[in-house]
């Protein structure tokens, strides 16, 4: 497999000509059943594809094809469909890396993604492309589309990795696989021109336009009309965060690209169809975050597909929601989204078009699974140094680190206290007590810490203070993790500062991962090795040690506060990963400590800092 070149392109263009004319051979010629032609929503019957090189060069009724193949493949009872694309999709969140990413999802019908790069960019902003295009120059069938990350950093009050318009200009000029800029989430930046970040993000913009490349969006929260209305005249084409069909269904009609999401799928799809929306070719399937384990359970863009049609899609119109349309908003329909001359040869085969079982994938004209069985082998990629070697905190960190000290003399103090996605304007604030001159957490209010570790700079930088209903309740206990979105410094969570040292430290051993301490002990570990995000191994390697992870996690005692998120569920925090996000609609939060923020507390839409204690 090669990367797409214009000289490529033309390379294999010229020959499929002659293939299409008959004076040269096809590599392969497939007959099936039917064949759904996405750019219609119309099926073929009977149908023959000439395949030369991975790529189609005809498509026709059965014996119209005027030229000859080294091999043929009869599939008369099977109902062919184009390679399902990911419009919207971090396969850091798979937390498997590209090449197993592939053997992932082709066996659920996926063979291209266009990969929404703000996480790695946030750890190796410079190597965007180098990582996402490696697996394809190995010999992977996945085609990634990147779009670097323009959340990096995430906010003006954050410091680090840091991309602008000339290295977007860069990207977009390295490769013709460069297919935009990723999701834009910083809305007051973009919207108010005194923001810090303003001059940064409308760079990027710009240099995208330059291109004639996507702007891609991410627009939550953003639900009344005129900020609807501004955000769609920013020129950001999309949004893949509408929660209700009321909310799609305005930012549909606002002229932006809709996004849809398993979450809330069903009744999105429900209520579009109700409003008696006719054209759907603004509309797509997203995975966006999706856990390897997850997939592995219940399907990627192929369960996508049937939750549309379960919603009342009829499965032509659902298919072109995963096809054509992704392909179409991202400028990519010369390569992916119909089965048509010149596209790349990603055929599945259906056993059941109304239910979408996938009997077989074929993979740019290789058979590459067969029911949930990947066939191909997966390239064997060395990793860098520049992949791996990503933590560097400068030392071991103590428990005096994640100490919060007390003002001298004092027996209590006022702390600033807030709760897993705090979407209020103003921060809790509760009376702590004070041994030792620290300051101290109260379990019985579940009231634990919280700390954000720098793990770029090296200089042990560790931001922390008090949250709500988080963590854990057992003593010298703590969960940490490398992936913390979207600036992914290491987050912990503990019951004990040495509990937290010996997490934190553990983690940066393992170059990042999953940690979590049970009573002084390291129970359970799960190896990100490779960006702090992901791992060089199969999906079902890291299900198990994910699994292993809960059931460790399953002995411990985890503080809830139900009445404050109904979303935030008992048990094992996981979800403590996605607390640290800093787009929209969050207000205050902890970050890493800076000059601006030296404690790290910050209110990300202002950069108003306030103290954690007091």
């Amino acid at each position: 497999m090669t990367e797409i070149t214009a000289a490529s392109e033309a390379a294999i263009r010229r020959d499929l000509i002659d293939v299409a004319l008959g004076r040269r051979p096809a590599d392969l010629l497939m007959r099936v059943g039917r064949l759904l032609d996405t750019n219609s929503a119309l099926w073929r019957e009977d149908v023959e594809i000439a395949i030369l090189q991975g790529r189609i060069a005809y498509v026709g009724p059965r014996g119209s094809f005027p030229g000859t193949a080294t091999e043929t493949v009869e599939k008369p009872g099977l109902a062919a469909v184009p390679g399902l694309g990911e419009v919207h999709k971090h396969i850091e969140s798979s937390h498997v890396t590209p090449e197993y990413e592939a053997a992932l999802v082709i066996p659920r019908g996926n063979t291209w993604t266009c990969e929404a790069s703000h996480e790695f960019s946030n750890v190796v902003p410079d190597r965007t492309l180098d990582f996402w295009l490696a697996p394809r120059r190995a010999g992977s069938p996945l085609k990634i589309f990147p779009l670097p990350g323009s959340a990096v950093p995430p906010t003006a009050w954050e410091h680090g990795a840091h991309l602008d318009g000339v290295d977007q200009t860069r990207f977009l000029g390295e490769s013709l696989m460069t297919a935009g800029l990723d999701e834009v989430m910083d809305w007051p930046a973009v919207r108010d021109r005194d923001n810090p970040a303003h001059p940064r993000l409308w760079s990027m913009i710009e240099a995208t336009w330059n291109a004639r490349a996507v702007v891609e969006g991410h627009a939550a929260g953003i639900r009344d009309l005129p900020n609807i209305n501004a955000f769609a005249a920013s020129g950001i084409s999309s949004d893949h965060e509408a929660w209700t069909a009321e909310e799609a269904f305005d930012k549909l009609q606002s002229g932006l690209f809709v996004e849809i999401r398993i979450h809330t799928g069903p009744e999105i799809v429900a209520g579009l169809l109700e409003r008696g929306l006719r054209d759907w070719s603004q509309v797509a399937l997203a995975t966006d975050d999706r856990p390897a384990q997850e997939v592995l359970a219940t399907g990627a863009t192929d369960r996508n597909v049937r939750m549309a049609i379960d919603a009342g899609l009829p499965p032509e119109t659902a298919i072109q929601l995963a096809t054509m349309n992704p392909a179409r908003h991202m400028r990519l329909t010369p390569w992916v989204g119909s089965l048509a001359p010149g596209r790349f040869a990603d055929i599945v085969l259906l056993s059941d078009v109304e239910r979408f079982e996938i009997a077989e994938v074929w993979a740019e004209g290789r058979h590459a699974a067969t029911g949930r069985d990947y066939l191909l082998d997966v390239p064997r990629i060395d990793w860098p140094d520049w992949a791996r070697q990503t933590v560097n905190i400068g030392r071991a960190l103590g428990a005096e680190d994640f100490a919060i000290p007390a003002a001298e003399g004092r027996k209590t103090m006022q702390a600033a206290v807030i709760r897993p996605f705090h979407w209020t304007d103003d921060f809790l604030t509760f009376e702590l007590p004070v041994e030792n001159g620290q300051v101290q957490r109260d379990a019985t209010r579940n009231i634990t810490k919280f700390a954000i570790v720098d793990r770029y700079s090296g200089t042990a930088s560790v931001s922390k203070m008090f949250w709500l209903g988080c963590g854990p309740r057992d003593p010298d206990t703590a969960l940490c993790c490398s992936m913390a979105h979207d600036k992914h410094n290491i987050w912990c969570a503990g019951s004990s500062d040495a509990a937290m040292a010996l997490a934190v430290n553990t983690c940066a051993e393992m170059n990042g991962g999953w940690v979590l301490v049970h009573r002084g002990e390291v129970s359970a570990t799960v190896s990100y090795e490779v960006a702090g995000l992901m791992t060089a191994r199969p999906a079902e390697a890291l299900a198990a040690d994910m699994a292993a992870l809960y059931a460790a996690g399953e002995k411990v005692d985890w503080m809830f506060e139900e009445s404050y998120h109904p979303r935030w569920a008992p048990g094992f925090p996981e979800r403590l990963a996605f607390a640290t996000l800093t787009c929209s609609p969050w207000r205050w939060n902890l970050v890493a400590p800076s000059e601006h923020a030296p404690e790290g507390f910050v209110q990300v839409q202002t950069g108003e800092t306030h103290p954690v204690v007091w």
